[in-house]
């Protein structure tokens, strides 16, 4: 079910038993996308009684192998090495929440899909703050060494604190800001995002403008960007982006594909894992996210979003070989 590296990567760290046990989740996971372990321990395919099965997944899900930098990061590493040919690499940033988790996430986007890098959740109910996205990005910066990186997010994170860091750090960026903030052209006074006359249709790009009235900062590129036309369901709002990329087009086209890391975050709600009724506990939700992201990033080598071939038409019958064995040899 999973590729040839996996095994490499994984024999080091999980029991034949244990990686059966990943395989199958993977799979329950392709199959019915739901995390709640109440329902994974329903169709896991062991013959034993439905409380030794839940327990059996509960036990498996607080393994200490279970984590990003052990379990995930060598994968992605591989990924890169044999996937497309690019040193560059566009990565998103933002949260999801459910009830009262915050999920704080880093993620690849290719081919308008988004491949989660790294994650976790913080112990709050808001908005990230400086501290908390240096976490993320430096683990991002380590995964992600030798590579180009141009970092996208939504207005959460258009400030001048993290634009000065990612400059200070080598990063690309393209980062949207509130209309309420303020700039500096030469030899001007400061003014408002909102005053500088961006309407439907319009566009402008400001080279390196004071973005604070703080001291201390270097200046930053501004793009101002407002579709003729709006898509339906969205707030018809013009766009202000802080970016250290030369010109509109490029900031443009790199901002667009933001859009993949909310097709991730439908994808873990109610557009399908239902991610908000897992009850379980931090840790073991933590561990049904890494498995979920193998999910993810299967699918994406299936549609050739790393340049692999598609899953052929047996796959499913390996999947089933694969449970057949596990009751086999339990």
């Amino acid at each position: 079910m999973l590729p040839e590296f996996y095994h490499k990567c994984l024999a080091k760290l999980l029991t034949p038993r244990q990686y059966t046990t990943l395989q199958l989740i993977i799979f329950l996971l392709q199959s019915h996308k739901t995390i709640q372990i109440e329902k994974l321990a329903a169709l896991l395919p062991i013959p034993i009684k439905y409380e030794s099965r839940r327990r059996h997944l509960q036990r498996f899900l607080i393994l200490p192998q279970l984590q990003i930098k052990l379990l995930w990061f060598p994968l992605l590493k591989n990924w890169l090495k044999i996937g497309k040919k690019t040193k560059l690499c566009y990565v998103a940033i933002d949260r999801t929440r459910w009830k009262e988790r915050n999920l704080f996430v880093a993620s690849l986007i290719r081919n308008q899909r988004a491949i989660p890098l790294y994650w976790f959740l913080l112990d709050k109910k808001g908005n990230s703050n400086l501290i908390e996205q240096k976490r993320l990005l430096k683990a991002v910066a380590r995964l992600l060494k030798g590579y180009e990186i141009i970092l996208l997010g939504d207005r959460e994170f258009g400030k001048i604190t993290l634009a000065d860091w990612l400059d200070r750090k080598g990063f690309q960026y393209v980062l949207r800001t509130k209309d309420n903030k303020y700039i500096q052209q030469e030899e001007s006074d400061y003014q408002q995002l909102s005053s500088l006359g961006l309407k439907p249709g319009k566009s402008f790009y400001l080279y390196q403008v004071k973005f604070t009235k703080q001291s201390g900062f270097g200046k930053i590129n501004l793009a101002g960007y407002w579709s003729k036309k709006t898509q339906k369901n969205h707030k018809d709002e013009g766009w202000y982006l802080v970016t250290n990329l030369s010109s509109l087009k490029l900031a443009l086209a790199a901002y667009r594909k933001r859009t993949g890391i909310e097709a991730m975050f439908k994808d873990c709600k109610t557009g399908g894992y239902n991610l908000e009724k897992c009850q379980g506990n931090e840790q073991r939700l933590l561990s049904l996210v890494l498995l979920s992201a193998h999910r993810e990033a299967d699918r994406a080598r299936d549609r050739l979003y790393f340049g692999y071939s598609k899953r052929s038409k047996n796959q499913v019958d390996r999947n089933s070989k694969i449970c057949l064995s596990y009751q086999i040899r339990n």
